[in-house]
Formats: structure tokens, sequence, C-alpha cells
């Protein structure tokens, strides 16, 4: 299996040399040159897999240079009962990722998939604790080390550097927009007091933290000198984790492949869902994939009218969904390239339009840079976006109706995902994060506080360790450089 850059002009490279990386050297992201097909028998063979199975047989399809018995041993190292701990009472903890029906109506099921069970209690830890195992096991071979250099606007944070604590050869430095997180994501991150991890809080908003990870991957120079690499969604490896989860619910919400179901993900960046689509490309049988957003809601316009237009930093919404306050997708340009033939010149062109004038019209009016918005219905793609009205009001709704409390991202998605439902389908919700990360919309909604699974209980009062920094670029740089002796 050969990777190539939507961009169309960096060198093909193996799921090893690009595992460690971010961005291709000519600013575009990693593919598949063509993406694994998957077969109705091996569908078949996969409905009684463990969840570390599953993820091993999915995994072998793109990490075609590990060898098939240390890939297997890396998928069962993270995919246990003891590392994905916090399942719901009554679920199926072994299973990693359970389904539960939520609600059944006119001849349609809404279904809520467990994401969250994790050490960090978000979506996130699906794909990060792999991350940090292949991490692990590539410089160990290579004899190597690595700076990771990337920024959460919640959830990606915590997840990467619980993964990466302790690993040897490794430092975590991660930039967190300034005062724009939940109490309890704050904690999570800044309570770390191992020496790898550097905790840099930046005045600004998501996207600039973003921003500047994207100029730190395009210096070449100082990424080679300071051997940086990332964690963020546009690492491909995390998009692959992300990928088995759809096959597992699926599977489990069906019994025969001639059944289709569903998805709606609450989604910001474009990753969780790009790994959904990427999904339906091998050939799982998926009709809808639904874009759910918050009040920042460039993928709704986007999906709704063809137009993609990003938010300047005063433009975006600080909202009681944090982990999608987020006004440029970095993941997006993955979709892009499929959608427009994988011709990486055009998709060169049009983002480089992105960076210099803010965004792209695909809608085929006058003016416009294509008419390729007709073609997204071909990829199951619908969206819709929800208010914090509307949080509130899923949040109460649910746990009156199902005695089932949900965090605010999910909310979303369910708000969502109940517009898009139609009598005979499936309906499957991906959790993002357990309640208690955002207690302060929980007790807002119900008077009351989210349960804390053990461990959590009085995390915001822990001494906490971070940096608050400028978007200074330069300044960055110093602060790794310093920090890591190279």
């Amino acid at each position: 299996m050969q990777y190539i850059s939507t961009r169309g002009t960096a060198a093909d490279q193996s799921f090893s040399q690009i595992l460690l990386g971010g961005l291709a050297p000519d600013g575009g992201l990693y593919l598949p040159a063509s993406y694994p097909q998957v077969t109705s028998e091996e569908l078949d063979t996969w409905r009684t897999l463990s969840y570390a199975d599953l993820a091993y047989a999915i995994l072998k399809k793109f990490a075609t240079d590990i060898p098939d018995a240390d890939l297997h041993a890396l998928a069962h190292k993270t995919y246990t009962a003891d590392v994905y701990r916090n399942a719901r009472k009554g679920e199926d903890a072994a299973r990693i990722t359970p389904l539960r029906l939520v609600e059944e109506k006119n001849g349609s099921k809404l279904m809520l998939q467990a994401l969250s069970n994790g050490p960090t209690l978000a979506f996130k830890d699906m794909a990060m604790q792999l991350l940090g195992n292949l991490f692990e096991y590539t410089l160990a071979k290579q004899h190597a080390e690595l700076n990771i250099f990337g920024a959460t606007s919640g959830d990606t944070g915590s997840a990467a550097e619980y993964a990466m604590r302790g690993k040897k050869g490794i430092r975590v430095f991660m930039l967190s927009p300034h005062k724009k997180m939940s109490a309890f994501q704050t904690a999570q991150m800044f309570s770390l007091q191992d020496p790898n991890i550097f905790n840099l809080a930046v005045e600004g908003v998501f996207d600039d933290c973003q921003d500047m990870v994207k100029a730190v991957s395009n210096d070449h120079a100082f990424k080679q000198k300071q051997k940086i690499g990332t964690v963020n969604s546009i690492n491909w490896a995390r998009v692959v984790a992300q990928v088995i989860y759809y096959f597992r619910g699926y599977l489990s919400a069906t019994t025969s492949n001639e059944q289709k179901v569903s998805f709606t993900v609450p989604s910001g960046n474009f990753g969780n869902i790009c790994a959904g689509h990427i999904a339906r490309m091998m050939g799982l049988p998926i009709d809808k994939l639904v874009v759910a957003t918050n009040e920042n809601d460039v993928l709704d316009e986007f999906f709704r009218t063809g137009v993609y237009r990003v938010r300047k930093s005063a433009e975006t919404f600080h909202t009681t969904s944090p982990s999608m306050d987020i006004s440029k997708a970095s993941n997006f340009e993955r979709f892009v390239y499929d959608l427009l033939g994988r011709d990486g010149e055009r998709v060169r062109a049009l983002f480089h339009k992105v960076e210099t004038q803010g965004g792209f019209d695909l809608s085929g009016k006058p003016g416009s840079d294509g008419d390729e918005f007709t073609k997204v219905a071909q990829f199951g793609f619908v969206s819709g976006k929800s208010s914090h009205a509307d949080r509130v009001a899923t949040i109460r709704d649910l746990y009156k109706q199902y005695d089932l409390m949900i965090d605010t991202h999910t909310a979303d998605g369910v708000k969502v995902a109940r517009e898009h439902l139609t009598p005979g389908t499936t309906m499957i919700v991906l959790e993002t994060a357990l309640p208690a990360k955002f207690n302060e919309t929980i007790r807002e909604a119900l008077d009351r506080d989210a349960e804390r699974p053990a461990g959590f209980e009085n995390i915001e009062d822990l001494p906490q360790r971070f940096e608050v920094m400028t978007t200074d670029i330069d300044k960055m740089k110093a602060f790794i450089a310093a920090h890591t002796g190279l």
C-alpha cells in the first residue's frame, strides 16, 4: 500500500514513512493511492471478531509494511477491556464500542455508539491509544525520538497526552486556545506533570493553534532538525484507527450485508466523519453520512450550498460544545480530493485560494470555482447544525425519556440525526465524550452533576502546569528548541 498527497506533487510513501509526520512536503494530506476493498465474505467473517481482531483485520489492509505478527500484537495491546474500562453498566465492555438503542419510531431506529470508554472519556482515545503504541514501536525500531507538536480544541490534547505520557523517545508539545475549553478538559491536560508533556495555552482560538501547527510543519528544515511529528487528525494513522469503529458499529447494528445504516457525526475538523467516508469507499454499506455542526457551521454551509468559507478568529463562536469550535476543517481536503476525481493540481489551486481568499465555491453558479457540489450526494453526505438551546433541550429530553445522559457534542449529533431519520432506516450517532467533561451545561440542562468515573472526582483541584503564549511562530519554535535540546 502506497500513499499519495492530495496536492499531487509529493513522492509516494509507505505507511511507516508517513506514520510519524503530518502534512506531505507539498502541503497536502496523505491518502492511499487506492482504497482497499472489503468483500461480503470478509464482512460475514468480521461479525464475530473481537474489537482487537477487527482492528487487526482492517489495519493490515493499510499498514502493509508492518509485519503481520507485530501488527496483531499492537492491536491486541491497544484494544483491551482494561484500557477501555469506562463502559456503562449493562454494556459489553469487551466489545469496546457497544451500541445502545435510544428510540424506535415510525420504523426507524436511532442508536448511540459508545466511543468514550477510554482513559480520557472521549472518542479521541479510540485512535490515540493505537497511535501511541505505533509510535513507540516504530521509534524503537529506528532507534529514534519524536517531538509531537499538535493543537486541540478540547479532547485531542488530553487523548494524545495520556497515550504518549511516559513513552520512550517521545515529547508532546500541545497547543490549546487559552480559557476556551471546559474546566474538566483543561484540568485533564494541565494537571499532567510528566516531564515529556508540555501544555501551551495560546491567546487565540483553535484555528490560530492549528495555523501554528501547519506553519511549523511547512518549515521543513525546522521540522527535520527538531524531529517534529503530529497527532492531529491530519495524521493518517489516526484516521485509519477511526475507520475501525464504523465497521464495528455497522456489524453490530445489522444481521446481513444487504442492510444499510447511516451515521451522524458531530464534526468540526472533519476527521471523525472523514473516517466514515473512507469506510464507505472501502465498501461498507453506509447510506448517509450526516455532518452535525454547532454554531460554527462552515461544514454545514458547504454541504448545503457548495460554498466552503472559512471564518476568521473573530467570527468563531465560543460555544458549549467547544471541541467543535473550529472554522477551518483540516481533514476536509481529503474528501475534496475524492470529490474532484483525485485531481491534485485542482485541489492545490483551491486550497491556495482558501489560504489567500478564505474559501472556494463548487456550487456551479456564475463565477464559482466549479460545479462538483452536484456530486456530493453520490458520497452520501448531508448535514445540519445545532445551537446551545438545541443542546440543552436534547440533553434534557433524552434524560427525561430514556434516563440517558449525553454530553453537549453528542447532543448536537442527536438533534441533527433526528432531522434526517427516514422510515425503515437505522441511524447511529457517534458518541463524542462522557457528559462529565461538560458538567457546566449538564447542570444547566438537568440541575444536577454528571456522574464521574473513578479517578476523576476532583480533577479540577489538581495542580496545573502550562505556559501561556502568543501566536508568534518564532517564539513557539524557540520554546520547542529550548526543550528538546536539539
